[in-house]
């Protein structure tokens, strides 16, 4: 019986022991407090027009997709390209496409495919290509043309390097 006793005593110590530990120390949470308040003069906030802004200086200014009459471009927003029957979008390393209008039939120099990143699959030379899905090039020598059964061209979103051949 009394060693029943002084098991409950000693519990009722140690967790008192650690309640009142617990109240007079300061946890993590209080010292973070002590840090920088987000908005004053020594942590300002800082707006996204402003983060656009420095970011333009450090890249050089906004780049267009303009193809300057080449027919080669490169960007790094969204463009909408027509592509002509008869005509291949061969497109660069890393870019996007996605086929928008029209029929489009998969083109690639070698055995390997383009990766047809909403369908899960690669799509190797000659298969066609599903509207509205994306499509990655993950190299040079890979492109996509108009269905040779289709009289009109295709029309594709597209953000990378490409050329009209």
């Amino acid at each position: 019986m009394k060693q029943k006793g002084l098991r409950v005593l000693a519990a009722v110590v140690l967790v008192g022991a650690g309640v009142w530990a617990g109240v007079n120390f300061a946890s993590p949470l209080e010292a973070e407090s002590n840090a920088l308040s987000p908005g004053s003069v020594e942590d300002p906030v800082v707006t996204k027009s402003y983060v656009d802004e420095q970011l333009a200086k450090l890249s050089g200014g906004p780049t267009g997709g303009s193809t300057g009459g080449t027919g080669v471009a490169e960007s790094v927003a969204l463009e909408v390209v027509t592509v002509p029957a008869g005509k291949t979008l061969m497109a660069g390393q890393g870019t996007e496409v996605i086929v928008r209008v029209g029929k489009a039939i998969a083109y690639s120099s070698d055995a390997s495919g383009i990766a047809d990143l909403t369908g899960g699959t690669d799509l190797t030379k000659g298969k066609a290509i599903p509207t509205n899905h994306l499509l990655l090039f993950p190299r040079e020598g890979r492109g996509i043309l108009p269905d040779p059964a289709q009289k009109n061209g295709l029309t594709v979103l597209v953000i990378g390097k490409y050329t009209l051949q």
